[in-house]
């Protein structure tokens, strides 16, 4: 908590009573920095808000930190010293630099985040890359607020789909990654036209679970291919995993067997009329839609969510747990949640996201009509190629690819994941609006300025920071560690990246009305040091989305 809030929220607990209290933020600069909703004390009190708000006003006192408390309506607003905030909030940001923003909440935790996770069958499309980039980012806030964090890959290498993809792969004498897609998109669609292959696909299953050998061998030549493959394009983008959870291991080991053990002790196992293991879920809120979850086929082979269940129990053992996945496993979560808590296992945090959509519509990998990520990736990178050299003449690749990736990521991450993103690469790439190339170029642009400035004075008097768009620019640099803590607490990644869009948007106004180089020397040097202390923010802001800034675009 900074400095001015608690100076709030000491004084308000002092005066209220209360334990826990909680400030939002006025609409508007003219309106105070923060604001106490009166009508939590209005039935305790037994007066109405307006009447608290004007009491409580009475008895506050001016502060080195908090100037004026004002009643306004049924609320309490408070007035920061801006003096005060200006020094304390630059000061703060260029001593802690890379670490401005991070309250330390994590310091001892540990924490498992789970991401990715496609089936191995594939090059993944634009959709699925949306887990991977939402996951990575949550990964990198953990790490940022001092949490020990592992990230997770579960592999779900003996599915039905991937038995698919090893017939469809039957006499060929070498299968590349790339060729994967091919396969199962030409797989599907003999079986559509032939459903007794089915039968094939089942046989295969049953010969894996059992052990075959040569079985186990074909699959895993198909899986290792893919995963290779996945893990290599992912790296591209700066994501990186600690462990492949392979779904194969829960078979080898025993541990779906004893995993059906525990199920059966809580008396809601059974054989249904199709002889299936199911787990009766009545009682769950989850409708009579899905009364039971099936955990088996009815030769006794295991299907998903028994694997799932079992990785669930291996990974509770490790803390807390956090998984992404699509909007479209929210009903199979809550069946997995339910049988958590039936053994009475903490159940993870789940981040459901919502889908990319191509113009025409959803992304089918079966169906096949899709856009690969490794193609998006190709194509941006062309792009931002063809704009730099348009700009300078020439093209750096390090700084086309930190423009590329980061236009891809942004554009997807500054949406909030219950939101469908519809993806407009050439939007995305723009040096206009809401982008990444748009926030990158404010950092260039400050950095720019600041290698023309030479050094700045760290002891130079930022009480000449008086102007309205200097006052808004530092109420900005303030807010970003509650709103790094906010992106923690509720798993919201979008909120960063909102936050660097309008830093970046508030500095380029600023930039545009007033002189920094060329103002008097004294206001010079205050205003290097707030650009600076722009600059850490919007570089540390990008760096928990995993976007690179440069010096120079």
């Amino acid at each position: 908590m900074d400095a001015f809030r608690e100076a709030v929220t000491s004084f308000l607990k002092k005066e209220t009573g209360l334990g826990d209290v909680v400030l939002e933020v006025p609409p508007n600069a003219e309106m105070g920095d923060y604001a106490f909703p009166c009508f939590v004390l209005a039935r305790e009190w037994k007066m109405s808000p307006n009447e608290i708000a004007a009491e409580l006003s009475k008895k506050f006192r001016p502060t080195g930190l908090i100037a004026e408390a004002k009643a306004i309506g049924p609320y309490l607003n408070f007035f920061v010293n801006k003096g005060r905030i200006a020094h304390s909030t630059i000061i703060q940001i260029l001593r802690q630099k890379d670490r401005y923003g991070s309250s330390n909440m994590g310091k001892n935790k540990k924490i498992l985040v789970e991401h990715t996770s496609i089936n191995p069958n594939a090059s993944p499309h634009v959709g699925r890359a949306r887990n991977a980039l939402i996951g990575d980012s949550i990964a990198r806030i953990l790490k940022f607020q001092g949490y020990k964090v592992e990230v997770h890959y579960f592999v779900n290498d003996v599915g039905k789909q991937i038995a698919m993809l090893v017939l469809g792969a039957e006499g060929r004498k070498k299968v590349t990654f790339n060729d994967l897609l091919g396969i199962y998109i030409e797989i599907n669609k003999k079986m559509e036209e032939n459903p007794e292959l089915e039968k094939d696909v089942l046989e295969l299953l049953n010969r894996l679970e059992k052990g075959d050998k040569k079985i186990k061998a074909r699959f895993r030549k198909i899986v290792e291919t893919c995963v290779r493959g996945q893990v290599s394009l992912f790296s591209e983008l700066g994501i990186k995993y600690d462990s492949f959870d392979y779904e194969s291991r829960y078979l080898w080991d025993g541990k779906t067997g004893d995993a059906m053990k525990r199920l059966e002790k809580t008396g809601k196992l059974f054989i249904d009329g199709f002889n299936r293991w199911v787990m009766d879920q009545k009682g769950y809120g989850l409708g009579m839609k899905v009364p039971v979850l099936v955990l088996t086929r009815n030769d006794g082979t295991s299907l998903y969510p028994l694997r799932d269940i079992a990785y669930n129990i291996d990974k509770l053992k490790k803390g807390e747990n956090i998984v992404i996945l699509g909007e479209d496993q929210k009903l199979y979560q809550e069946q997995i949640a339910a049988v958590l808590k039936e053994l009475e296992m903490k159940q993870p945090r789940v981040v459901h996201y919502s889908f990319v959509l191509l113009q025409d519509g959803k992304m089918s990998t079966r169906k096949g009509n899709l856009v690969l990520l490794e193609d998006f990736m190709k194509e941006a990178l062309a792009k931002s190629k063809e704009e730099l050299a348009k700009r300078y003449g020439k093209t750096d690749e390090k700084a086309a690819k930190a423009i590329a990736f980061g236009a891809v990521k942004y554009g997807i991450l500054k949406v909030s994941p219950e939101k469908n993103v519809v993806f407009d690469l050439q939007h995305a790439l723009s040096f206009e609006g809401e982008t990444s190339p748009y926030i990158q170029y404010a950092y260039a642009r400050i950095s720019s300025i600041l290698k023309k400035g030479k050094k700045a004075n760290l002891k130079a008097d930022l009480g000449f920071l008086k102007e309205k768009e200097e006052a808004e620019l530092v109420k900005l640099l303030s807010n970003f560690p509650e709103i790094v803590s906010k992106s923690t607490s509720e798993l919201r990644t979008h909120l960063i990246a909102n936050y660097a869009y309008t830093l970046a948007q508030k500095f380029n106004e600023y930039y545009h009305i007033h002189q920094i180089l060329k103002a008097e020397k004294k206001v010079k040097g205050a205003r290097l040091l707030l650009i600076m202390a722009v600059g850490q923010v919007i570089k540390n802001a990008l760096g928990l989305l995993g976007i690179d800034v440069l010096e120079r675009m």
